[in-house]
């Protein structure tokens, strides 16, 4: 039996409402507030599970991947059917492509408004 269960990972940004209203648009999932005493911290309703939250961090500083003076220390990954479709469509929300490609066959590395690095991965749905 679990001790928990996972309900979300949280994002330090310098702006929560901007970086919200990126992962919404990428995700479809909404954009909820849980308090109106918290403005620093806006979450995503997920459509089951887990979601995303943001919260505003003062003097951020986003990571930069894949050096190590700022780690990442998390990324996200969002899995598409096609990579290149993909990435029009996160690249006209806002995202940079970054310049480091491990594997672009694969997966594309992207970094979001607020510098976070993240992925997109493909899979194949009808299989």
């Amino acid at each position: 039996m679990a001790l928990a269960r996972f309900q979300l990972c949280a994002i330090d940004c310098p702006d929560p409402r901007a970086l919200a209203r990126f992962y919404s648009a990428l995700t479809g999932w909404p954009e909820t507030t849980p308090h109106e005493d918290y403005p620093e911290w806006v979450q995503l309703a997920a459509d089951g599970g887990a979601t995303i939250a943001f919260q505003r961090v003062e003097d951020f500083q986003p990571p930069q991947w894949p050096g190590q003076e700022h780690p990442q220390q998390m990324h996200l990954d969002f899995t598409v059917p096609d990579l290149d479709e993909g990435e029009r469509a996160v690249l006209a929300l806002g995202a940079v492509k970054h310049e480091h490609q491990p594997s672009p066959d694969a997966f594309r590395v992207f970094l979001d408004p607020a510098g976070h690095p993240f992925c997109l991965v493909h899979v194949r749905y009808d299989t």
